[in-house]
C-alpha cells in the first residue's frame, strides 16, 4: 500500500493494515471486515496483546478518517 503501511489478508475476515507510526513505542493496527465493521487495535510498547480495541461500523470509522485526514470542519 503506502510506505510505512503493511497488509496481510485474514482469511474468512478481511484485511488487517499495520500502521508504522515512526515510534518503537506507539503500534496500530486496523482490521476492515468483510461486513464493513473496522476494528482499531492500539498496542503499547513492546506489547503483543493491545492495551484498547474499538470496533466501528463504517459511518463512524468514516467520521474518523475524515477527522484524521483534516476534511471536517465545524461550523
Amino acid at each position: 500500500m503506502g510506505k510505512g503501511i503493511y497488509v496481510q489478508e485474514l482469511p474468512g475476515i478481511g484485511k488487517r493494515y499495520d500502521v508504522d507510526l515512526g515510534s518503537n513505542t506507539q503500534r496500530i493496527s486496523v482490521v476492515v471486515r468483510r461486513d464493513g465493521t473496522r476494528d482499531l487495535y492500539v498496542f503499547a510498547a513492546g506489547k503483543d496483546d493491545p492495551v484498547a480495541v474499538i470496533e466501528m461500523s463504517e459511518e463512524q470509522a468514516r467520521k474518523v478518517g475524515a477527522l484524521l485526514a483534516g476534511t471536517y470542519f465545524s461550523e
